[in-house]
């Protein structure tokens, strides 16, 4: 369906409003229809899938073991079947609109339509949602499900208003072809939507020109047709499977290792790290226990890496390019996961341009660093997302008082449980700041929430009541909490988007909670098994 808006009302009431269509709000609509409640979706996209709608860009996959990329719901579940360890973009776009089809989510949602505000009403307890369209509704309850990295950082390099050629960006790939086959391409970025489109766009491309900043640390994929038999255990007890899951510190059942570095005796040391090699994906990230703590562990396993990057690289002086620095430990930013990444720089037709020194300028014909200039036909933007803020601060949300929740997070987030925020009730942010988020696996996370909210919304039911917030000293402690657990990681000291640092002291602040998905998920089976404890729950009069 691509029409300005599905089967819902253009005003009206409803009991929730769900804002975004990639798997937490196709989640967050089935569950909440299954419970009963009245549903408004809203979507600025054509269709369902979110990032994976948008991500569409040559070489996009996930990194996540498709065993646990999924919903862990019966129907879904058994009823489909994955081809590869880590699917790719088009796969897991169809495996969205299979759950969209199989749930008949689609006809609750707006599509082509922007939330244009969502205005706390104190007296009536609701929020007044409006639209692009003119539309006016409103809904007791206002779930966010727009994703944590989903609105772009948009390009603002000098020049690239003069450019002649065609630019485009990996965070909003186009849907219509993007002719890059026998071009000349520059790719601006070498973050994970980087490192997989290069060795993609290197196969067409008659020339690929990669700026390069910041090296990243990369690790194989190692990618292959899935396990069926593994894929069927599963399936065969979802409750199961879904509780193991969601007991796993990253949300999948990756491999790690069970010791601390100084716990592996010498002569063991570089054997594991060529097993893990072997293995490949996220889990080089977890080796030894302490690699994110200890600085001689992570040292450890990032000069293997380096020392990897050169073995594949042929040309030596563009290996040393690629090299990571010392300053930057491996895992304190996202690792990227690939599929032939080094290997691509010993083509003919690849040129890697180093950007640290010299800032890009775009020319009506290429891209100049410093004085070599580089004729392009085609530019893409492989530069990230606003994170954490950006879908939330265009959704234009206000309290009683006018206050938007970025406002009270001017140094860093405040939240409870990465679900809530004090000051604005009956709002729920879906993977939010101050939960596991963008640091584990983001659809079990936002089944987890959807689960949670959801057991809320009965409790508030079945006792009468009709708002909710969190404490202000559940919200204070949980804040500190994070901070507890974030304290010892190399990650904090290292720029990066995961960290909030704030300019008058240079205090920093870990934006996901970095305890772990396991013990998140026992903190939440505590706090329903303690009456939601740290949430307040009040009825407005009348209503």
């Amino acid at each position: 369906m691509s029409e300005k808006s599905g089967r819902t009302s253009q005003n009206g009431h409803f009991n929730v409003a769900v804002i975004g269509a990639g798997a937490g709000g196709i989640y967050a609509v089935h569950k909440f229809v299954k419970e009963g409640y009245s549903v408004l979706g809203i979507e600025s996209a054509a269709e369902v899938g979110g990032v994976w709608y948008h991500n569409r860009y040559p070489g996009a996959r996930v990194d996540v073991e498709s065993y646990y990329y999924c919903f862990f719901e019966e129907d879904v579940y058994r009823d489909w079947t994955w081809t590869e360890r880590y699917p790719a973009q088009p796969e897991i776009l169809a495996y969205l609109n299979f759950a969209a089809d199989r749930w008949d989510v689609r006809k609750h949602f707006k599509f082509n339509t922007w939330m244009t505000g969502a205005q706390w009403d104190a007296s009536a307890g609701h929020y007044v949602v409006t639209t692009d369209d003119g539309a006016r509704y409103t809904a007791d309850y206002l779930v966010m499900t727009s994703g944590q990295l989903s609105k772009p950082r948009d390009p603002s390099f000098e020049g690239l208003e003069t450019f002649r050629g065609r630019w485009v960006q990996t965070s909003r790939w186009p849907k219509d072809e993007v002719q890059l086959r026998g071009k000349r391409v520059a790719v601006v970025g070498t973050g994970s939507s980087g490192v997989q489109a290069v060795p993609a766009i290197a196969k067409d491309a008659d020339h690929l020109f990669v700026f390069q900043r910041t090296p990243n640390y990369s690790a194989p994929a190692r990618n292959r047709a899935i396990d069926a038999k593994k894929y069927a255990e599963y399936a065969a007890d979802i409750s199961e499977a879904l509780d193991f899951t969601l007991n796993q510190p990253i949300g999948w059942g990756m491999r790690r290792g069970d010791r601390k570095f100084e716990e592996v005796p010498e002569d063991e040391r570089a054997p594991l790290l060529e097993a893990f090699w072997a293995n490949g994906g996220h889990s080089m990230g977890a080796i030894f226990i302490d690699q994110g703590k200890n600085p001689e562990a992570n040292q450890f396993v990032a000069d293997f890496v380096r020392t990897k990057i050169r073995e594949v690289v042929s040309d030596q002086s563009v290996a040393e390019k690629l090299l990571p620095s010392a300053d930057y430990p491996i895992g304190s930013r996202r690792l990227c996961v690939d599929t032939d990444y080094y290997d691509t720089y010993n083509r003919e037709n690849v040129t890697l341009v180093d950007v640290s020194a010299d800032p890009i300028k775009v020319t009506r014909t290429g891209m100049s660093v410093g004085d070599q200039h580089y004729e392009v036909d085609v530019i893409v933007f492989a530069t990230g997302f606003e994170a954490f803020t950006g879908a939330l601060e265009n959704a234009n949300i206000k309290n009683e008082d006018g206050e938007s929740p970025i406002d009270l997070w001017a140094r860093g987030p405040q939240t409870y449980l990465g679900l809530m925020t004090r000051g604005f009730p009956n709002l729920f942010i879906v993977t939010g700041p101050g939960s596991p988020t963008v640091l584990a696996n983001m659809i079990v996370g936002n089944q987890q929430h959807i689960d949670f909210i959801t057991g809320i919304l009965q409790y508030m039911k079945s006792n009468n009541l009709n708002l909710v917030e969190p404490s202000a000293e559940a919200q204070r402690r949980w804040t500190e909490h994070s901070a507890e657990v974030a304290a010892s990681l190399l990650r904090l000291n290292v720029p990066n988007y995961m960290v909030h640092v704030n300019e008058d002291d240079g205090s920093k602040v870990m934006i996901p909670y970095a305890g772990g998905m396991h013990n998140y998920n026992t903190r939440l089976a505590s706090v329903v098994h303690n009456g939601y404890e740290g949430f307040e729950f009040s009825a407005t009069p009348g209503v």
